[in-house]
This record gives structure tokens, C-alpha cells and sequence, in this order.
């Protein structure tokens, strides 16, 4: 399996060396591009660069990148786009955007949420893939079916991550049609969040949102969901992401993995544990969202989870109400920290 890896501006250049050095595991790294909105904050919002220095380093960083062989993939997947949704201006922009990178970058795709905006890159750059964003939901063939003729690749719904009837389905329907399915690895997101949208929402108006006198800050039902110790169950049954143990069983369904790495404390930690296919640590810190602060001192423990898991979950009936499989594996891998001796 090859990774699609987020890039993530770093103080130093270790990320975007190591990414260099291993090449030959990266199928390619996904990029936002200036104050158009993504499904993460603002690139330019830095706290170590100016706007224009951000702008500058982000320039520096896609050109090593292109210059080491590996492909890049301008994400345009925010959930909304306000009055700019259909404006002419706005499409004039993302032409603009996309011949920039493609006259001095290896800009090889685009992944967008608009059925819009891949008409439009369809119709004006023949040369660039066009692919459904992961936040779109795409779990059907139906569904994939209704956008054929926008999107040349799908990322298939997070939530069917664990169901291997439904992976060979989607895969079948996608060699059938001439289409690419990619899957999203590490997301440390609940399956079926009533509040996924609405914070997708508000993401993709972060910069109106951070000039207004707020009243809440919302960081995303998981937070407080999970700091209910009966709860925590969830962060092992409720999720969706592969253990990088795991990601060989994979191989033959997608086209590359998904590696959520853009706001990760340590972007080269997960990138290296996919790679190499084992982890040992918290697991949740190689997930994004990671939630590791909400379960201190405890933390599910990678290599205590038995190797059966995800073979065992991938064609299991989903009837937890009746099974205890999952809350069996999430205590033997629970390990108290504050228990070990230093």
C-alpha cells in the first residue's frame, strides 16, 4: 500500500525530508492553498510564519517535494463555501490556483466536496483527477453512481472501513467503470457523528467565525462523548481507523491510504508506522482527531490489541448490543499510566 500524506508546514524541514527519503511509500501529498477554505485550518494561519512567509515556505516545501518524484493533490474539500459557492469569481480563482501549481509543481489531482468544482476542473483541465472528498459520505454504489460523470476516484466512506462485504462491493462497481476508491486510515473521528457536519461547517468558516465575540467554542461532540469513562468503549468500538499492522489487507481494494496527518503533533511518527506496519504506543496518537488528552492517564496500548481485530471486525455482523468483543479488547489494551513507574 502506498500513502496519500498531508502536509503540514513544521519548524524545521524533517517532514518534508523524510517524506523525500521514502518516496518510494508515497503515492502522494495533499495540500490547502492559501485562504481558500479546506477541511482544516487556514494554511496561512501560522504561528510561526506571517500570512506571506507561510505562503512563501509552502512554496519552497511543494517544489522539494515535486523535485523528489512525489506526486501532490490540492484538497478544495471544505463543506462550504458560502456566497462563493457559484460565483464566476470564485471559479476564476481556483483556475488561477491550479495553473499556478501545475506550471511549476507535480499537481497530478484535485479532492473537492463541489460537484461544481469538479465540473468545472473537468471541463478546463483534462489532465488532473478529479476525486470525492472523504467528507462527502460516498458509501454506496448508488451514490457513486449519482456523481460518475463529476468525480474520476472516490474516497469510500470512513464508516466502512471495518466491512469487508461492503469494500468488495465498492471495488467491483469502481474496476467495473474505470474509477479510483481510496480509503482514509487513521481517522480517529466516531462512525455516524450527529455533529460531523455541522462542525465541517464551521471549519470552513473559521476565519469569519474567529473575528466574531463568540459565546461557545466548539471543539467537536467526541470530547466531551468520550471523557465519560463508560464511554471509552468507543475509542476501539465506535471508530474506524486501521492499525498500521493492519493496512495489508487492504492492498487490494484501493488505489492508496489516506494518512491524516496535517494537524498531528508528529506527522513523521504516523507516516513511519504505516510504513513500516507496526506500532507500539498510544494508538490514538497516530489518529486524527487524537484523543489521548480526553483519556489520560490511560491509553489504549497499539500492540495490546489482539492481532485478530481487525480481521475479526472486518466481517463481523455489527450487532454490538450482543457482542463484548470490542469492549474485551479495549481493556486488554487499556494501560494506566499513571501506574507505571518512572
Amino acid at each position: 500500500m502506498k500513502f496519500s500524506v498531508g502536509y503540514q508546514m513544521t519548524s524545521s524541514h524533517s517532514f518534508m525530508e523524510y517524506l523525500a527519503e521514502n518516496r518510494d511509500h508515497i503515492y502522494e501529498m495533499y495540500f490547502s492553498w492559501g485562504d481558500i477554505p479546506n477541511g482544516r485550518h487556514s494554511m496561512l494561519q501560522s504561528n510561526d510564519y506571517l500570512p506571506w512567509q507561510a505562503q512563501q515556505r509552502q512554496i519552497e516545501d511543494l517544489r522539494f517535494i515535486s523535485d523528489a518524484g512525489i506526486k501532490l493533490n490540492l484538497l478544495l474539500n471544505a463543506n462550504c463555501y458560502g456566497s462563493d459557492s457559484q460565483s464566476r469569481s470564485f471559479f476564476c480563482k481556483i483556475g488561477d490556483t491550479i495553473d499556478f501549481l501545475k506550471s511549476g509543481f507535480l499537481l497530478a489531482s484535485v479532492t473537492t466536496t463541489s460537484p461544481l468544482i469538479a465540473k468545472f476542473i473537468h471541463e478546463n483541465f483534462k489532465d488532473i483527477e478529479v476525486r470525492a472528498s472523504v467528507n462527502m459520505g460516498i458509501g454506496s454504489i448508488q451514490g457513486m453512481r449519482y456523481l460518475e460523470s463529476y468525480f474520476d476516484s472516490f474516497y469510500m466512506k470512513r464508516e466502512h472501513n471495518r466491512c469487508l462485504s461492503k469494500i468488495k462491493e465498492l471495488k467491483n462497481w469502481c474496476d467495473s467503470v474505470g474509477k479510483g476508491l481510496y480509503i482514509l486510515a487513521n481517522s480517529g473521528c466516531l462512525n455516524d457523528c450527529s455533529a460531523h457536519t455541522f462542525h465541517d461547517n464551521l471549519v470552513a468558516h473559521e476565519a469569519d467565525i474567529a473575528k466574531m465575540d463568540n459565546a461557545y467554542e466548539f471543539r467537536g461532540i467526541c470530547h466531551d462523548y468520550l471523557r465519560d469513562p463508560k464511554n471509552r468503549v468507543s475509542v476501539l468500538r465506535d471508530t474506524n481507523f486501521i492499525r498500521p499492522e493492519d493496512i495489508c489487507l487492504y492492498d487490494e481494494y484501493f488505489t492508496a491510504a489516506k494518512l491524516a496527518t496535517r494537524v498531528s503533533r508528529n506527522p513523521i511518527n504516523t507516516v513511519k508506522a504505516y510504513i513500516r506496519g507496526h506500532y507500539s504506543g498510544s494508538v490514538n496518537d497516530i489518529l486524527e482527531p487524537n484523543h489521548s488528552g480526553v483519556l489520560y492517564p490511560y491509553i489504549i496500548e497499539n500492540s495490546k490489541i489482539p492481532t485478530d481485530f481487525t480481521r475479526h471486525v472486518m466481517s463481523c455482523d455489527k450487532n454490538c448490543s450482543n457482542c463484548d468483543y470490542c469492549a474485551n479488547a479495549a481493556e486488554a489494551a487499556k494501560v494506566d499510566l499513571g501506574c507505571i513507574e518512572i
